[in-house]
């Protein structure tokens, strides 16, 4: 462990060599200037209780950011400061956090840490924050393994092309299984683990862990109060035969990265640490493998070592592709290099509404932000002055003079930013590619007191929405509910509860603010293909309105949608992204038969009716819009008449084809004592759920299967009930597959209007 609070001693009892830290009072204000290849920006990302927040704040202890340790049982993490978070003892909202660490060469690094929730939830947060992290450690359950938000992640971090490093935790929990865990990375998550560190003993054998790099074994001195004294020796002749062995097949692995080390291998020689670690930075770095600690961060086992591999391995800003945009009048495609000299471009990835206004979350990728400084929002055109912004530690904040390339900050004073939006130098403007969140999968009617102020409620709705963009809101038409729509039942009563603070409602109070029966968010699709002509003609005293287009209306099958993705990708232009909904218009039109102005009429016609069906109120998606031909009329053809002529073609359309309802299914892992499996099967069955795959492991039985949401409301009392409270599950949104009308939980007109 290299750290510049670290220094090295002999034991007095023989040559066997002690680190002790030293106890850092306050860390160092202001902060030295940190070259940029000095700096990381990290995300601890994992399933829901695989040990995140208190990894985090083990981090924060060592480099002297915190004088003492919180604990998540305890509710006074450093990250966890919402008092919703406490009170349910989870991960809601992304946090930051700031330290100063060290290199091998003890010059100081500035590691710059986003602990994100976990529960599936809260997917919201960890989109947001690995769109702007450079690197991030993947922290997994030694006991659970491979847990489902695990995967989650995993893909998330896969689509932003973040360099990762994979830390296995909890290797003091009953049943802990190391090694099960790395194979499920192999199976799971198709990673190339490459393991530096092992076990030394496991459950409650725990003493340490064995360095591959070094060949020595990290124990705690465990008369040490602070815990901060640690014991390096020499591994022990137990542990020998295996480290020896699990040591070759990490030089196997990390050789994929280093010609050196594959010719030293070859030749029978030794190979140096220092060519190891640089074997390890450059594989992780280019995504050849992930790197593979472990520890247990409750019991301060290899915390120090994680952040040295974070150091060692994980990029600094420069080693990441300069940032692509474009210009926001000329779409010409834009690039900035992490550097203070260029022109100043920035992301505002996350918005929280304070008293005092708001605060926005930035991530500066070129230039240099300062104080009292005005910049341009591309995303809506608005100067926006920066009054003040500071670094983040949880929810303490420290005030800085300039941002750079690199840094993450909150800004105070931004009027007109939030989430997605790009600010930028007013004289050199881009548009940096915004944050793509996923659908709201479950709404609820949510009802007020008539004693509250509706305006209040109103505002403070409106915020809840624009903080979190996986919150939607909206009027129903006939029943004049508002609607409230989120990614799971604990997502809309966090919601809910961060709605009641926000007006000043206590949170025992039950009923001035409620939630209704929850709904699910269907979508749907054309059950087959038609082609047709459809003529629009309306004539008044004046000019008329004149449009006729001939489309072919398809659904998309996976495989198809597919193949689009992959042309679109192929094309390799920032400006042509994959539609969300997968609904994508075919100008077919050749020789002039419509002219070129009216194009664009009949796509936005064909999407605006797509938004919500004629016959069910839900959005429409898997579809291809193909028009082939049409005819105008030199006077009484107009833009207009073609948009209308689209809009009501598609309702034309919808009654030819038919509709296929498509119901969101979820993937579920239930874990419970053997002795349940047959009830949770039983169980799964009745819901309409298919059961993928079963497993069973020293008495824990696993349960993997799909089912359908509408199925799955209350399903943590049905649980409970089966099997006496000792069963868990967790759930992430898999795919829509198609449903029959009579099988949806489609509200009646009639039910409605009561």
């Amino acid at each position: 462990m290299a750290t510049s609070n670290l220094h090295r001693r002999s034991h007095s009892g023989g040559g066997d060599v002690v680190r002790v830290p030293t106890f850092v009072k306050e860390p160092v204000l202001p902060r030295p200037k940190t070259m940029l290849d000095k700096v990381r920006n990290i995300g601890i990302m994992a399933h829901v209780d695989a040990g995140k927040t208190t990894t985090t704040e083990r981090i924060l202890y060592y480099s002297g950011t915190k004088h003492k340790v919180g604990d998540v049982d305890d509710g006074d993490t450093t990250t966890d400061f919402d008092p919703l978070e406490r009170q349910k003892g989870i991960t809601i909202n992304s946090a930051a956090v700031s330290i100063d660490w060290a290199d091998r060469d003890h010059q100081p690094v500035s590691i710059n840490i986003i602990d994100t929730p976990g529960h599936v939830d809260f997917t919201a947060e960890v989109e947001r924050s690995l769109r702007v992290l450079d690197g991030a450690v993947g922290v997994f359950c030694a006991k659970g393994g491979v847990e489902v938000q695990s995967e989650t992640v995993w893909r998330q971090a896969t689509k932003y092309k973040v360099p990762r490093l994979a830390y296995v935790n909890k290797l003091d929990r009953m049943g802990a299984d190391f090694w099960a865990c790395v194979e499920q990375m192999k199976t799971k998550l198709f990673a190339n683990p490459v393991v530096v560190t092992i076990p030394a003993g496991q459950d409650n054998a725990l003493e340490g862990i064995i360095d591959l790099i070094q060949m020595k074994l990290i124990t705690r001195d465990m008369t040490d109060k602070t815990n901060r004294m640690f014991f390096t020796t020499d591994v022990p002749e137990k542990y020998i035969k295996e480290a020896t062995a699990r040591r070759e097949q990490m030089l196997d692995g990390v050789s994929a990265a280093s010609s050196e080390i594959t010719d030293l291998l070859l030749d029978g020689k030794p190979v140096p640490d220092a060519l190891i670690r640089k074997a390890l930075r450059t594989g992780t770095l280019d995504g050849t493998f992930t790197p593979v600690h472990c520890g247990s961060s409750k019991l301060f086992h290899g915390v120090q070592h994680l952040l040295d591999l974070v150091v060692d391995c994980l990029p600094s800003p420069l080693d990441r592709p300069p940032v692509d945009g474009v210009h926001p009048k000329t779409k010409e495609i834009l690039h900035r290099r992490p550097d203070p000299a260029e022109p100043m471009s920035a992301l505002a990835f996350k918005t929280v509404a304070e008293v005092n206004g708001d605060l926005v979350y930035v991530r500066v990728y070129s230039g240099e932000m300062k104080p009292g400084e005005t910049y341009t929002n591309t995303t809506n055109g608005k100067k926006e002055r920066i009054a003040r912004f500071y670094r983040m530690m949880g929810d303490k904040r420290i005030a800085l003079d300039k941002a750079g390339p690199g840094d993450i900050v909150a800004a105070m004073g931004l009027s007109e930013t939030f989430t997605g939006n790009t600010l930028c130098d007013p004289d050199k403007p881009i548009a940096l590619e915004a944050i793509q969140f996923p659908k709201p999968v479950v709404a609820q009617a949510l009802t007020f007191s008539k004693t509250l102020d509706s305006g209040k409620v109103g505002e403070a709705l409106n915020r809840l929405v624009r903080d979190d963009p996986t919150l939607k809101t909206h009027t129903d038409e006939e029943t004049k509910d508002t609607i409230i729509s989120g990614m799971g039942e604990l997502h809309l009563e966090i919601s809910i509860e961060k709605l009641k603070r926000a007006v000043g409602v206590p949170q025992e109070n039950t009923n001035m603010v409620t939630l209704g029966k929850p709904r699910v968010a269907y979508r749907q699709s054309l059950a087959r293909s038609v082609d047709f002509e459809y003529k629009f003609q309306k004539q008044t005293g004046g000019r008329g309105k004149f449009a006729v287009i001939v489309v072919k209306y398809s659904p998309l099958t996976p495989d198809q949608i597919q193949e689009k993705i992959q042309e679109i990708e192929e094309l390799n232009d920032p400006k042509i992204k994959p539609d969300p909904n997968n609904v994508y218009f075919v100008n077919s039109i050749s020789q002039g038969t419509i002219d070129k102005q009216y194009i664009p009429s009949v796509e936005e016609g064909l999407r605006d009716e797509a938004k919500k069906g004629y016959k069910y109120p839900f959005p429409f998606v898997d579809l291809e819009f193909d028009l082939h031909f049409g005819k105008m009329h030199d006077v009484d053809s107009s833009q207009d008449a073609f948009y209308l002529c689209a809009r009501e073609a598609f309702r034309e359309a919808q009654e030819r084809a038919g509709i296929q309802l498509l119901e969101p299914i979820m993937k579920v892992v239930v874990v419970s004592p053997k002795d349940y499996q047959g009830q949770i099967t039983g169980n799964i069955s009745s819901k309409r759920g298919i059961i993928e795959e079963t497993s069973e492991d020293k008495g824990i039985a696993q349960v993997m299967a799909k089912i359908p949401l509408s199925n799955l409301f209350g399903y943590t009392n049905d649980l409970r009930s089966a099997t006496k409270g000792q069963a868990s599950f967790s759930m992430e949104f898999s795919h829509y597959a198609p449903v029959s009308v009579e099988l949806a939980d489609i509200p009646k007109k009639d039910e409605k209007k009561k």
